[in-house]
């Protein structure tokens, strides 16, 4: 895949967000009223959109608390980053301006909102690497479909066999491997290796670093 296409995703794989998700996620269902949840059942939901986050969390909830739900996380998680600054994980931002300067194409699929990320790699430093992101509000069927990769690949102008998804949870992998595209699992986030490996990831490393030598053989 010698400059080709790497489609990372957003929480867990570059950035660290899973204080700022778990301590929103409990702050609104506290504000709610509802059954108290762990941090391992909230950072279990991660990579999932809002509403399936909270439908995993309480699978009897009506659509109408669902929606409510969402709407106080969002609000929420805008107010705690002012006193909870994600950061992106260790050698992330070097190793992403290096891929850039070897010619790949960058570009994040996640499933929280397109404005968030922006916003959130702006502030990682990582923007200027990536032209193009994708979040939940723009497309219709999130991970694990593989609507986000398939719609990045005709958007970029890249073939299944030119691009490498990469990310820390199981949906990552199951969404690549829909799209027909190579996957790596990266151990530093929300998942385990078991559960890399279970969903088919065809790589997995333990440093972002790694990447690169992953690119380079595939090349």
């Amino acid at each position: 895949m010698s400059k080709g296409l790497i489609i990372f995703d957003f929480d867990g794989t570059l950035g660290d967000t899973r204080r700022n998700i778990v301590t929103t996620m409990q702050m609104t269902i506290a504000e709610l009223h509802l059954p108290n949840r762990n941090e391992e059942e909230c950072a279990a939901t991660i990579g999932l959109p809002l509403a399936a986050c909270f439908k995993a969390l309480f699978p009897d909830l009506q659509e109408e608390l669902i929606d409510r739900c969402a709407e106080t996380y969002r609000r929420l998680f805008n107010e705690n980053l002012k006193n909870i600054r994600p950061e992106a994980f260790p050698d992330v931002v070097e190793t992403l301006a290096v891929l850039h300067q070897k010619g790949f194409t960058l570009t994040i699929a996640s499933s929280r909102s397109h404005n968030s990320l922006a916003e959130l790699t702006h502030n990682m430093g990582i923007a200027d690497h990536i032209p193009y992101l994708l979040g939940a509000d723009d497309v219709k069927e999130a991970k694990p479909k593989p609507e986000p990769v398939l719609k990045t690949l005709a958007d970029m102008h890249f073939d299944a066999d030119e691009a490498l998804v990469v990310g820390d949870m199981a949906v990552d992998i199951q969404m690549g491997a829909a799209a027909g595209v190579k996957t790596c699992g990266v151990t530093w986030g929300n998942g385990t290796r078991d559960e890399l490996i279970q969903a088919g990831a065809d790589y997995i490393i333990d440093q972002m670093k790694e990447l690169i030598g992953i690119v380079n053989c595939t090349s």
